[in-house]
């Protein structure tokens, strides 16, 4: 027999990170994202998600040109429990998929990993700051129709602050 906690933990919401939202942390030049953020990490380190994040974010954050922001947005990855997730050949296959299908380009392959990484591990949501290529309508109703062709799980791609809105939602 199962405990509300042990339910609750069965229960709780999968989150994908992609990489903007770890670099807003440390994005002086756009406080009001960066507030946001801020505000979202907080409840991240609760505990209150499971948090995933791939080998692509980690490869980006550590490209970082500069040395000391690097370090920092990788300190802030030691505030949060997360699942670090690799990119396999599925993963690979659904990004090149997504490329097929017209929803991005070749030129945005890590922007189709990290929605690939997504939807494989079966996330919930994926959160980014990118609406270039990830935060879009066109995307968002891109990866709908793949996922379901494809028989995934239907996946919601959503900024930082959709996610705060059901944090302030719930007080």
């Amino acid at each position: 027999m199962m405990n509300d906690g042990m339910l609750k933990a069965l229960n709780k919401t999968k989150v994908y990170l992609d990489t903007s939202v770890i670099s807003y942390l440390e994005q002086d030049d756009a406080p009001e994202r960066k507030k946001i953020t801020c505000e979202v990490w907080e409840t991240l380190k609760s505990g209150k998600y499971d948090i995933l994040i791939s080998n692509v974010v980690v490869r980006e954050l550590s490209e970082c040109s500069d040395q000391v922001k690097r370090n920092l947005l990788l300190k802030h990855l030691d505030e949060i429990q997360y699942e670090l997730i690799d990119v396999t050949e599925k993963t690979v296959e659904l990004a090149e998929h997504i490329i097929d299908f017209g929803i991005l380009k070749q030129k945005s392959f890590d922007d189709c990993q990290h929605i690939a990484a997504a939807i494989v591990n079966n996330c919930d949501f994926i959160i980014s700051w990118n609406f270039k290529h990830i935060v879009n309508v066109k995307t968002i109703r891109g990866i709908k129709i793949l996922t379901t062709m494809e028989g995934y799980k239907d996946i919601a791609i959503y900024p930082p602050s959709a996610l705060q809105e059901e944090i302030d939602g719930n007080d």
